[in-house]
C-alpha cells in the first residue's frame, strides 16, 4: 500500500539536524513523501527517524525509493542484500571501531555517495553515538578571505589509509565481525574542490575529512597539512557538532556532501547491530 503523509520536522538548534515522524518507512511511499523527505535532508542535512521496524530487506526497498544505490567498495555486502552492509562489533571484539574517525563515506571516489541511510537494529546499553559536523556553517563562518583562498583548491582523497595495505584494516586483529576488503587499489587518489556547491540547496561546504583528504593539489606537504590541521579543527569544533544518541528502531540518513561524522565507542563488552545502505551521488562541483 503507498503511503501519503505530511511529515512531521521538528529542527535542531542552528537548523543542523531534524527528527521526523509521522511516516512508516517500511511501507511503499508516494512521490510527494519523497520529494518531501529529499527536501528535508537538503535542508537539515541530517535526519533521524525513531519507532520504525525495518529489517535488511525492508531497508533496501526504502533507499530504493529514495535514489539509486552508490558503490560501497572495501567492504562486502551482507549475503542476499546487494546493498546492506551489516555494520557489526561484537562484544567480544578488540579491533578498532569502524568508522571511529571524522570522515565523509567514500569520499575518494569519483562520484562519492550523496547520503548514507543507517537503522539500529541492535544498540548497546551505553556508548556508540554517532557524532555529525555541519560543513555549511563551518565554511560559512570562514573569513571572506579564507573563503576566497579555498575556493581555489583542490583536495587529494584517497582509501589509502584505511583499506590500503598498510592502512589501518590491514592491521586488524582476527576478532573484527565486519567483512572488510583491504586492497592495493584502496591507493588510487582522487581529486575534488574543497569547497563543494550542494547541488539542491546551492550552498557551499567544505569538502575534506580526516581519513581520506591526505593533501591539497599543487602544495609542499608541509603546506597542506598546516592548512587541513586547522580546516579538520575548525569544522568540527562544538559549535558545528550534533551527537546522535542511538535508540534501537532509528533511522538516520545524513548528506555526505555537506557533513563529516564519526562512530564513537564507549560500549566495550557489548553488542551493536546497524544496517547500512549509501545513496548515489555525483561528481563533487566547486
Amino acid at each position: 500500500m503507498t503511503q501519503t503523509t505530511a511529515l512531521e520536522i521538528k529542527p535542531r538548534p542552528h537548523g543542523f539536524a531534524a527528527e521526523v515522524r509521522g511516516i512508516d518507512l517500511a511501507a511503499s511511499l508516494d512521490e510527494n513523501t519523497v520529494t518531501a523527505l529529499r527536501t528535508a535532508l537538503a535542508t537539515h542535512s541530517v535526519l533521524s527517524v525513531p519507532e520504525q521496524d525495518l529489517d535488511p530487506a525492508a531497508l533496501e526497498r526504502f533507499s530504493a525509493q529514495v535514489g539509486a544505490f552508490g558503490h560501497d567498495p572495501y567492504v562486502a555486502p551482507m549475503d542476499g542484500f546487494e546493498h546492506v552492509i551489516e555494520v557489526i562489533r561484537e562484544a567480544r571484539e578488540t579491533a578498532p571501531i569502524f568508522g571511529s574517525l571524522w570522515h565523509s563515506d567514500w569520499s575518494f571516489q569519483a562520484t562519492p555517495p550523496s547520503a548514507t541511510v543507517l537503522f539500529a537494529a541492535e544498540v548497546p546499553p551505553v556508548g556508540g553515538d554517532t557524532v555529525f559536523a555541519d560543513a555549511y556553517r563551518a565554511f560559512e563562518s570562514l573569513s571572506p578571505t579564507m573563503q576566497a583562498l579555498l575556493a581555489q583548491l583542490n583536495g587529494v582523497h584517497t582509501a589509502a589509509p584505511a583499506y590500503g595495505p598498510k592502512g589501518l584494516f590491514a592491521r586488524d586483529d582476527a576478532s573484527r565481525s565486519m567483512r572488510i576488503i583491504v586492497s592495493p587499489e584502496a591507493e588510487q587518489m582522487e581529486v575534488h574542490p574543497l569547497v563543494r556547491r550542494h547541488p539542491l540547496s546551492g550552498r557551499r561546504a567544505l569538502y575534506l575529512n580526516h581519513v581520506y583528504t591526505i593533501g591539497i593539489e599543487g602544495m609542499r606537504a608541509d603546506e597542506s597539512k598546516t592548512l587541513l590541521d586547522f580546516l579538520f579543527r575548525h569544522m568540527t569544533q562544538a559549535a558545528f557538532v550534533y551527537r546522535h544518541r542511538w535508540q534501537a528502531g532509528t533511522l538516520v540518513m545524513w548528506d555526505n556532501r555537506c557533513v563529516v561524522h564519526y562512530a564513537d565507542g564507549g560500549y566495550e563488552g557489548h553488542r551493536r547491530l546497524m544496517y547500512r545502505t549509501t545513496l548515489a551521488g555525483e561528481r563533487p562541483r566547486a
